[in-house]
Order: C-alpha cells, then sequence, then structure tokens
C-alpha cells in the first residue's frame, strides 16, 4: 500500500465508493470494500479490500474499468478471477487528463458479490508526484547538486519513459542540512527550474546533506523529500 502523507491527498475531493444493486434472492458474497486508486508518477493501480475477513481467503475477485461517460465497462484479463487485492490499470489509465472509473466484484464458491465502484479518478489531478533524483558533487567551498525528474511509466516511440516534466511545469526545491547544527533542520535553499544548483560559501571540515522535493504550483502540491544526499567539505 502506498503511504499516504497530510497535505498530499491522493483524491482531491471526498467520494464514497459505492456499491451497486443488490439481488435479493441470491445468497451474496459481501461487496469488495474501499475500492479506490492509489498513483504515483501516473503508475495507477486500483485497490480493494475483502468485505469480510473470513470471506478473504476462498474469494477471487474481477476488476473492470472505463472511462467516464462511456456505457461499457471492460474486462481487465490480467485481474479475472484473482486472489490479490489490488490490480495495475497504468496502461489502462494512460491518457491522464481523463477521467476513470473502477470496480470490483468477488467470488466465492460460486456465490458472487455485488460490484463495488470506485470514486472517479483523473490522473492528471490526482496522481502523487514523486521526488527528483539528487546527485551530489561537491569542491572546496561548495556544492552542486545535479537533479532529474521523476519519471512516468509511459515511454516515448524510441522507447525512453517520459519525465513528469512533460505533464506539468514542476519546479525543485532544495534543501540544504548541516549535520553540525541540526540534522533535522532543512534549510531551503533553492527554488526554480535548473537542473543544476550551485550551494556556495559553505564551511570545510562540516557534514552537509542535501534533499530535494518537487513541487507543481498549478496543483499547490509537493512530493516527498528525496533520500539524503550527504558530503564532508574537505
Amino acid at each position: 500500500d502506498m503511504p499516504k502523507r497530510k497535505g498530499d491527498a491522493l483524491q482531491s475531493w471526498s467520494c464514497s465508493p459505492k456499491h451497486e444493486g443488490h439481488h435479493a434472492f441470491l445468497p451474496l458474497l459481501t461487496d469488495p470494500q474501499k475500492v479506490e486508486f492509489h498513483s504515483l508518477n501516473f503508475n495507477n493501480t486500483l485497490h480493494w479490500q475483502p468485505g469480510r475477513a473470513e470471506e478473504a481467503k476462498a474469494a477471487v475477485y474481477f476488476v473492470q474499468y472505463k472511462v467516464y461517460g462511456q456505457s461499457t465497462w471492460q474486462n481487465k484479463e490480467e485481474c479475472w478471477g484473482v486472489q490479490n487485492h489490488f490490480c495495475d490499470l497504468t496502461d489502462e489509465t494512460a491518457d491522464v487528463q481523463e477521467p476513470y472509473y473502477g470496480r470490483v466484484r468477488a467470488a466465492s464458491d460460486g456465490v458472487y458479490s455485488d460490484w463495488s465502484l470506485s470514486c472517479r479518478f483523473t490522473p492528471w489531478r490526482e496522481t502523487m508526484i514523486g521526488p527528483p533524483t539528487v546527485n551530489v558533487v561537491h569542491s572546496n567551498k561548495s556544492i552542486t547538486v545535479k537533479l532529474q525528474a521523476p519519471r512516468s511509466p509511459y515511454r516515448r516511440k524510441r522507447g525512453s519513459t517520459i519525465p513528469m516534466t512533460n505533464y506539468y511545469d514542476l519546479l525543485y526545491q532544495v534543501f540544504i542540512i548541516n549535520n553540525l547544527l541540526d540534522e533535522q533542520h532543512r534549510v531551503l535553499v533553492y527554488e526554480g527550474k535548473d537542473k543544476v544548483v550551485k550551494i556556495e560559501d559553505l564551511r570545510r571540515g562540516v557534514s552537509y546533506c542535501v534533499v530535494a522535493k518537487t513541487y507543481v504550483p498549478t496543483l499547490d502540491r509537493s512530493s516527498a523529500y528525496s533520500s539524503r544526499q550527504c558530503t564532508m567539505l574537505l
């Protein structure tokens, strides 16, 4: 499961997933619960939970998806009669501006549940964007930080993955940590689009770490921090 961080809501508005129609004459399984898309850099996965714990061991699940406004649901063949509680719909939700729905039903011993419907999911609005990749090179009194944008799973015709900068106006935020003072205290030293950032006037003999985030002004959304890259100025 992807962590949900405060301030980085996976879904920008609340919505209760729907359960579609009950047939009183059938002994129904409990519907799957909490059907929702989790998305990082457009890796879009539908997740759900079993209706009841005691039904989970024997149940298998069936997943369908559709674009908002279409009447016909499409089967996801790789998630048809599966035991896991997630289904990768990255390829099926590749038009990132389109709104999509997913739905899941359970079956056990020839008995079926009703379909449980996700909230409407628009990848461009709701994906969480990852941090940049950070490399650090030091000289006497400065650190040069090299940043690479996170990449989407989608590929160009020649085969390389498309960076998230193709989809968003991304800014990089670079923070420095002086380990001599306080390992938790991050100081913002740069915000902008440059992929190479030089941090100058640093003290020799001090250990510094650098972390970075991506920030999308149009959505007012930040990524998590990158992993720390540390160096000692000699």
